[in-house]
């Protein structure tokens, strides 16, 4: 029989298939799988739930000596073996090879979550764990069917976990990264039937299951009318744990570091400084004294770094998580009002920012994610989807052409990679032949500097639509492609 997963799991299929096939795995030998992903996405839902119907061991860690965890552990054991006492084990030597002896009849699902807190208390222990598997791999004959599987939500620890000379390099066969919920995916998790309201709620909580349920008791807007009072009622209610949620975030990543910088960092990201420079300028400090802040929020997950597509060398960041952008651009700001309880007030004189700096953006990155899985539009599967920024030298004024959504092939070294689309977004504006001319104008500098972009497609993005003029261009002209709402939570 299949291990099913629990109706009460949403999403998640592909993560529940790779943790089922990496349990059911038949061979008698020990296997180590690392699964990740940042705070608030399900992994240890996912992980309860895998115990439950696999008759698995699950422990989670705390914050404790090294000790004390001993003893929980010890404790955790016996009551899974059902042992009249707990178990006191004189090391985690001895706690390890207790651990691996509960399977060796049938595979089974050893869960520790929280790895890294248990490794702040026993640094030691990867390299002792890593001493059991190889052991059991290459010594002992003893059949031994334990499935380690090691979690964490910090970022930065659980992505060293396997890297360089990490004692567990290369002992794992598997490495799951449990991610926010896709946009399509986060409409259906709030219920969200109009794709307006579906893109708005995005904007503020992205794809983060647990901001839908625990975090706001499960209030979902009534429908789009209702979305300025949810607003109220939750993110900017601090009575909510969601208020302070973004605060929290950064905190338990950056721990004792300079915290006014890395929210000045994000500030300026959030603000639309995406480059080393732009966000330099903007916190008042040198470009080399920003390289830290922002290699340590790009290791925690909190930003990401992309590269210009057309400029290759030019690299461009961008806030991870919805609700860091939702705070630094809405919240931060009138954070003093906002404690005050006037949710209202403060959210009537931010709409427009709201729009620009935290919409605008996660909208775009919406409209990406649509054009890297959507080959049925284009004459090639895209391979790599991202921005750019163009200069056309022969004007004066209005040289720079930003280009939101740019599809290119896949990176084959036999061949140079073709400009499959160039597309520009806007959330809020009817889009006319005046951003279709842009998009042609790009496409002819491209051609002109020697890109393959002859038959690229010219792609208007909107969340407010088309005049009909553009309309009747897209109808003529099979090269220009119009992607509204509906197309892109069809």
């Amino acid at each position: 029989m299949p291990i099913m997963k629990p109706e009460r799991i949403f999403d998640r299929d592909a993560d529940w298939r790779a943790l089922v096939s990496f349990v059911e795995h038949a061979v008698p030998e020990p296997a180590l799988g690392v699964v990740s992903g940042r705070r608030r996405q399900g992994k240890t839902y996912l992980l309860t739930a895998l115990a439950e119907e696999t008759g698995g061991f699950y422990f989670g860690a705390d914050e404790s000596t090294g000790t004390e965890a001993l003893r929980l552990f010890g404790a955790a054991l016996a009551r899974f073996t059902g042992a009249p006492a707990p178990i006191m084990f004189a090391g985690w030597d001895d706690a390890l090879d207790h651990f691996f002896s509960l399977a060796r009849e049938r595979p089974i699902p050893l869960i520790i979550d929280e790895f890294p807190l248990l490794m702040k208390a026993s640094p030691e222990l990867p390299s002792i764990l890593q001493r059991h598997l190889d052991r059991r791999w290459h010594v002992d004959r003893e059949p031994c069917f334990a499935r380690v599987l090691l979690c964490g939500s910090a970022m930065s620890v659980m992505g060293r976990l396997l890297a360089g000379q990490a004692p567990l390099r290369g002992r794992a066969g598997l490495e799951l990264v449990v991610k926010p919920l896709r946009y399509r995916s986060a409409a259906a998790f709030w219920g969200a039937d109009d794709p307006g309201l579906a893109a708005l709620l995005h904007a503020v909580v992205g794809g983060t299951p647990a901001y839908g349920r625990q975090f706001v008791r499960n209030d979902t807007p009534g429908g789009p009318a209702d979305f300025d009072d949810w607003v109220c009622r939750t993110v900017l209610n601090p009575q909510t744990p969601l208020f302070r949620e973004a605060r929290y975030l950064l905190a338990e990543e950056v721990e004792a570091r300079d915290p006014g910088l890395y929210h000045s960092v994000l500030g300026a990201i959030a603000a639309g400084n995406a480059t080393n420079g732009g966000i330099a300028a903007y916190v008042g400090r040198k470009s080399a004294e920003i390289a830290h802040p922002l290699h340590v929020l790009e290791d925690c997950q909190l930003i990401v770094k992309d590269r210009d597509l057309i400029q290759r060398k030019k690299p461009v960041y961008r806030i991870a998580e919805p609700l860091i952008t939702f705070y630094q651009a809405v919240m931060r700001p009138r954070w003093a009002a906002l404690e005050l309880g006037e949710a209202e007030r403060v959210w009537r004189g931010s709409k427009p920012r709201f729009l620009s700096q935290v919409v605008g953006p996660d909208f775009e990155q919406i409209c990406r994610d649509w054009a890297i899985l959507a080959d049925d539009f284009f004459d090639e599967p895209p391979g790599e989807v991202g921005s750019a920024l163009l200069v056309d030298h022969s004007r004066r004024e209005n040289n720079k052409i930003q280009l939101d959504v740019v599809v290119m092939t896949p990176a084959l070294l036999e061949e140079r990679q073709r400009v499959l689309s160039l597309g520009e977004v806007k959330w809020d504006k009817v889009m006319g032949l005046g951003h279709l001319e842009r998009l042609r104008r790009a496409r002819d500098l491209l051609i002109a500097q020697g890109h393959r972009a002859e038959d690229a497609v010219l792609a208007c993005y909107s969340g407010a639509g088309f005049d009909e003029d553009l309309r009747a261009e897209a109808h003529r002209d099979r090269q220009v492609l119009l992607v509204d709402l509906p197309i892109l939570y069809g």
